[in-house]
């Protein structure tokens, strides 16, 4: 399989909106709780194995990450949000921070929403994910760590989920199952980054 993502490579991380690089051209970003999976999911899809840290310990994502495809084509990792072995101070800090930048952000075509498919679209999840449905920003979820279901529970999860955002035809919001540990549904995520990453600038 062609890797579009083969020349990636970590640019900056930002740790406050005056670190962030020129809002132009395109970028997608990764969030979710922390502990989702999202460094293993950005390592997968883009075959990548150490561009984004991993760690078991949740919350070691403490700043916007960003990775560069082109000179106007980047891949964001949001710090994550929920459980983190950190002050609440900081976790205030980083939810503030990751609030202005989905607000106020022009070249973000669309985000990449992880949520673990044993604990689907918890509280966080759906509240950013409402957010999103609300100022139009396109969504993809991926369903992570679908390895540790049957195939049977992970498509009924699936579908559970499907009938429960699938309710109001104006939503942009798509999903799939993923597994970062079997590469599970990484063309089908590919292939939604790709679509959006061509996107013009929104004027």
């Amino acid at each position: 399989m062609n890797n579009p993502f083969q020349s990636i490579e970590f640019s900056k991380s930002a740790p406050t909106l005056a670190a962030l690089p020129p809002d132009t051209g395109a970028e997608v970003a990764f969030a979710g709780r922390s502990n989702a999976g999202k460094s293993s999911a950005i390592n997968t899809i883009t075959r990548q194995k150490g561009l984004a840290r991993t760690s078991k310990t949740p919350g070691r994502t403490q700043a916007i990450n960003f990775f560069t495809l082109s000179d106007n084509q980047r891949l964001v990792d949001l710090p994550g949000y929920g459980y983190a072995k950190v002050s609440q101070s900081m976790k205030t800090q980083w939810q503030k921070t990751m609030n202005q930048y989905l607000e106020s952000r022009q070249s973000l075509k669309g985000l990449i929403l992880l949520t673990d498919i044993r604990h689907p679209l918890e509280p966080g999840d759906q509240q950013l994910l409402n957010w999103c449905i609300d100022v139009g920003l396109p969504v993809h979820i991926l369903l992570t760590k679908a390895d540790k279901l049957s195939r049977g529970k992970a498509m009924g999860v699936l579908q559970k989920i499907r009938a429960q955002i699938g309710t109001n035809p104006d939503t942009s919001v798509s999903l799939q199952l993923f597994s970062a540990l079997k590469s599970q549904g990484v063309e089908e995520v590919t292939e939604v980054i790709t679509h959006w990453l061509s996107l013009s600038k929104q004027q």
